[in-house]
């Protein structure tokens, strides 16, 4: 299984993600523990947002 941030980053790049809150709660899902604590710190939450942002600009 992957850990919490490398899943994170792969919602990331799927484009079947909005926004941080959304991989948060899929990561819930999947039953990663302390998701919110992997994914609080701003320079993580800067870098999915780049990543959403990228691959929503691609479709």
């Amino acid at each position: 299984m992957k850990t919490t941030v490398e899943r994170a980053y792969e919602l990331a790049r799927s484009g079947s993600v909005s926004n941080v809150k959304d991989i948060e709660r899929q990561l819930t899902k999947e039953q990663h523990e302390s998701v919110h604590a992997h994914l609080s710190g701003e320079t993580i939450k800067k870098q999915l947002k780049t990543l959403i942002r990228e691959s929503r600009e691609k479709d």
